[in-house]
């Protein structure tokens, strides 16, 4: 994202697309492994029910152990909220169509007005990333000093102190990650290529 931002800014077109479009197999990586992944990081095993979040947010303000395998009711849907703008963030950029960018790949199949229309939704897309983006990170420090649970190692190490009792999540293979990376970026590429 930030590469993104920068030659945005810069005006390096060129440059821009390829990062949109290391974003795009990012993302199409991290639906694939949202079905087919590890326990903890598939949808069905961390986007509750409204009821749950609900729950979760109102025992917000305790100081309580993090007894969570994987995400929380309420992290799930941010993180399922992420996904969502990052993947309509990536594909409006394939069709943005501007005095800057000239146009994306997709552009030509469609008028020129809806092009245009979907140029602003990208504008207004970043927007609502970066602000998806501020809250979720404003949520991981709120948990860390008002709860005092540690969100981001377990994140970066895929490790995590666990209640006793508590089976651990299955873990997928890192060659089937692998695999499901090089199939992401593969799709990516070719939704990328000018048509």
């Amino acid at each position: 994202m930030a590469a993104a931002y920068a030659t945005q800014r810069l005006n390096w077109m060129v440059w821009h697309a390829w990062a949109g479009t290391a974003l795009l197999a990012l993302v199409l990586f991290r639906l694939l492994w949202g079905v087919f992944g590890s326990e903890t990081a598939r949808f069905r095993s961390f986007v509750a029910a409204p009821a749950a979040v609900l729950l979760h947010l109102s025992h917000l303000l305790r100081r309580e152990p993090d007894r969570e395998v994987g995400h929380n009711a309420a992290g799930g849907w941010s993180v399922m909220l992420l996904i969502g703008l990052l993947l309509a963030e990536t594909l409006t950029g394939l069709y943005v169509n501007n005095e800057i960018a000239d146009e994306g790949p997709l552009s030509p199949i469609v008028p020129a007005p809806v092009a245009n229309a979907i140029d602003s939704a990208h504008l207004w897309l970043w927007y609502a990333l970066i602000a998806a983006v501020a809250l979720h990170l404003a949520a991981v420090a709120f948990y860390a000093m008002a709860k005092g649970q540690n969100l981001v190692r377990p994140m970066v190490t895929g490790r995590k102190s666990l209640p006793e009792g508590t089976r651990p999540p299955r873990i997928r293979p890192l060659a089937f990650a692998a695999v499901l990376a090089i199939a992401s970026a593969g799709a990516a590429a070719l939704l990328s290529a000018r048509l």
